[in-house]
């Protein structure tokens, strides 16, 4: 007889990763970088209420991401690694937007019922404060890309690079900290275009060029040496998703190459990787026609828009990365 074994450990793994994203909200990994404290102190320095928070810290403490004794909490070693966000490795960035995405995941019956995204994103249509606020939940996960990216690719030959579809463009922050002689140019839409100065002012980063455009309709007004697209194909629908990768061929120089990244990635068969098949779900809440294509179809447009020697690789964030060159 069957055991719903996988049934709960399923529904046994949601309360741990929401106790994570508070004590991320909170801020508390970071306030313990500086040593241990009581739920009394660390309660004072973040005003809460100690006796409330110290539940928050004992369940935190739990699931191996503190230690205690004696009524002290520290970071464990991966908190204190990767949660620290005083650290260059910081990986909690993203919460507010985990806020978004799994809020948007409790709506895919609604979804289907309705046969349109129940926490539908439009960024074409959305105003200023909107673009804004949502440029700036990507900003750190672009920054931590970025970086990962520059430690991936040899761009020592790479004199200018355009972040297409690249939210506030941190991607190029975390990228030029490695090769900082890179001209920068982002490329996004126009409500966007309009408030990534001042984001990528915050991060130290003025001079890079932004261009307002549409990459499914034509290609940035310059050319580049190097082409990335961060989690755009995947809300595209399949002729813009098509559209953009040939109007990304035409942002490069001869030789070129372009660097296709996202988690909305599946394998041919569909039932791999499992964040591409699940954020394929996630997709359904927030966009009209948005979805993790699978590699086939990646390799088959990159291939129509003349890219050579393609190859698919994973990020140390699980990221999947395509990579190609146009002939030189």
């Amino acid at each position: 007889m069957a055991e719903p074994d996988r049934i709960d450990t399923l529904i046994a793994a949601v309360p741990p990763a929401l106790a994570l994203r508070a004590g991320l909200e909170l801020g508390i990994f970071t306030r313990l970088g500086g040593g241990p404290m009581t739920a009394g102190s660390l309660g004072a320095a973040l005003d809460v209420e100690p006796d409330r928070l110290s539940r928050l810290l004992y369940a935190l403490a739990s699931i191996g991401l503190l230690d205690v004794e004696d009524g002290r909490f520290r970071n464990g070693a991966e908190a204190s690694a990767f949660l620290d966000a005083s650290k260059p490795t910081y990986r909690g960035g993203d919460h507010a937007l985990l806020r978004e995405i799994w809020g948007a995941d409790l709506l895919t019956a609604e979804s289907l019922r309705q046969n349109r995204p129940a926490a539908l994103h439009d960024f074409s249509e959305a105003g200023p404060e909107a673009a804004a606020a949502f440029s700036r939940m990507l900003a750190p996960g672009g920054l931590m890309f970025g970086r990962n990216l520059a430690q991936e690719m040899d761009l020592s030959k790479v004199g200018s690079a355009i972040d297409i579809g690249g939210g506030a463009g941190t991607i190029l922050v975390g990228l030029r900290e490695r090769w900082p002689r890179i001209a920068a140019t982002l490329m996004e839409l126009p409500t966007v275009a309009a408030v990534a100065p001042d984001i990528l002012a915050e991060y130290g980063a003025g001079d890079v060029v932004v261009e307002a455009g549409d990459i499914t309709v034509a290609p940035s007004s310059g050319r580049h040496d190097l082409a990335i697209l961060k989690a755009v194909v995947q809300v595209l629908p399949p002729d813009q998703a098509r559209c953009s990768i040939l109007n990304a061929a035409r942002c490069l120089t001869p030789g070129g190459e372009i660097a296709i990244a996202g988690s909305g990635v599946v394998d041919d068969d569909r039932l791999g990787p499992p964040e591409g098949v699940f954020l394929n779900l996630t997709f359904l809440n927030l966009y009209r026609h948005g979805e993790s294509y699978t590699e086939g179809q990646y390799r088959a447009w990159m291939t129509e828009a003349g890219f050579r020697d393609i190859s698919r690789s994973r990020l140390a964030d699980g990221c999947t990365l395509f990579r190609a060159r146009l002939p030189g």
